[in-house]
């Protein structure tokens, strides 16, 4: 997309529909709701709602357009990087009503400024309207954060959605997919909102895998647990053995055994542990355990794409696993229409050419991958979005979950996160090379 005008429409779409994403989310609850810490996991709700204009603010009023802080005493407060969630309660934040205005305040500002600035022109921060792009997503990711503290929150649900539709179901799929060996293109170097880990497009050269055509399912997982996987160090890695040790693990966030079934907190609902819907809710050391006991491993980050993106009739790599075009809800389960994942082998509108199903959407899928850097990666707009994290301490998810809005989710996005965490919207499939046996 090249022309300016469809740019700057994309732009205020964008950012309309992440503001009343927000508005969902912090309108739901009262005052005292948005300011108690819910999890030392995460912030206060009202802390997130005040971060999101500062970041606006800073990027799109003073950056963009530049012109002076609207209220400068207020970046130590929501700097990410200075103060750990757990301490935010602590911190003269705004209080709701004023975060709101805030909030007002700086949004018809920033749509005038995107109503005036030439969208091209060399100026890299606003040539496509990137800035704007980078804006959206960060209040959509801000968005997914506040979803998770209100799964963490106690007390009734606050929070609705219509159920996903109902499913075809796997029993006419294959377990698993070929996927041939050979180069492909990884990352990308033209989508103009792309960030900047997502970048530069390179060559790849990943001998065949094969890769479960959904994700794990409950069902599945349940298998695990019967046949004492967290109770066997076989399958863990030491660090993970350590944490469910110290911690008492045995089963994904949110579930307890109670009267013979497994039951699950959702949003404020218990219910019965759905079987064929993917599994939600567990660190990375409980997938590879989990990969481990079912004879296979986790996917690396390239395998994921690659099963994701390439098309192995032309060669190329598409935008998503259906192709080019923007997801539709008959491809993905994006964007909190639902508040739970679809059932595995939904959406065969946005199965890969090889006939890979939900890898967009429904959860994000843990790989075996450290967050690192592509060749030629180069920091931008600023180094804390990737570089302070690329290491061996984080650990790649790909493909989005069912809280993530279309604007932040593609079949280059990369999402990355500590492995002992539990609390995100995280389940995960399951590969293993061409030429070892099949699990049992």
């Amino acid at each position: 997309m090249t022309d300016p005008e469809k740019l700057r429409r994309r732009a205020l779409d964008a950012l309309t529909t992440a503001r009343a994403r927000t508005a969902l989310l912090t309108d739901c609850v009262d005052d005292g709701e948005l300011t108690a810490q819910h999890s030392p996991l995460m912030s206060p709700l009202v802390w997130d709602l005040a971060h999101i204009s500062n970041q606006e603010e800073q990027w799109l009023w003073r950056a963009v357009a530049g012109q002076e802080a609207l209220r400068p005493g207020i970046d130590s407060v929501y700097d990410a990087f200075e103060h750990p969630r757990a301490a935010r309660p602590t911190l003269p934040l705004l209080a709701p009503a004023e975060a709101r205005a805030y909030a007002s305040d700086v949004r018809g500002r920033v749509l005038d400024v995107l109503e005036r600035t030439p969208l091209e022109g060399g100026r890299p921060l606003v040539d496509a309207a990137f800035a704007f792009g980078m804006v959206a997503q960060h209040e959509q990711q801000h968005d997914e954060t506040m979803l998770i503290t209100h799964q963490l929150r106690r007390g009734p649900a606050a929070l609705h959605a219509p159920e996903p539709p109902p499913g075809p179901g796997t029993a006419d799929l294959p377990a698993e997919v070929l996927v041939p060996g050979g180069p492909f293109t990884m990352g990308t170097s033209a989508e103009p909102w792309a960030l900047d880990n997502e970048r530069p497009a390179h060559a790849r050269v990943v001998p065949a895998f094969l890769i479960d055509t959904v994700p794990v399912t409950n069902g599945a997982y349940l298998a695990f647990i019967a046949d004492g996987g967290y109770d066997d160090e076989r399958w863990w890695a030491p660090e993970g053995w350590a944490q469910i040790r110290a911690h008492g693990i045995g089963a994904p966030l949110f579930w307890r055994r109670e009267g013979g079934q497994w039951l699950r907190r959702r949003f404020g609902v218990v219910e019965p542990v759905p079987e064929d819907e993917p599994v939600l809710h567990v660190s990375w050391y409980e997938a590879d355990a989990y990969a481990r006991w079912a004879g296979r491993r986790l996917p690396t980050e390239e395998e994921w794409e690659k099963a994701a993106r390439h098309d192995p009739v032309s060669g190329r790599s598409l935008r998503y696993p259906w192709g080019d075009d923007d997801p539709t809800p008959q491809h993905a389960n994006l964007g909190q229409r639902h508040l739970r994942p679809a059932p595995a082998g939904s959406y065969p509108a946005g199965r890969s050419p090889l006939g890979v199903r939900q890898l967009i959407g429904d959860v994000w899928e843990w790989t075996s991958s450290d967050f690192l850097p592509y060749p030629g990666f180069v920091a931008f707009p600023y180094r804390e979005y990737s570089e302070v994290f690329f290491g061996p301490g984080h650990k790649v998810l790909r493909g989005g979950s069912f809280a993530v809005d279309p604007v932040a989710c593609r079949g280059t996005f990369r999402n990355w996160d500590l492995p002992v965490r539990r609390q995100i919207f995280s389940g995960f499939r399951t590969a293993r090379s061409a030429g070892e046996g099949a699990a049992a």
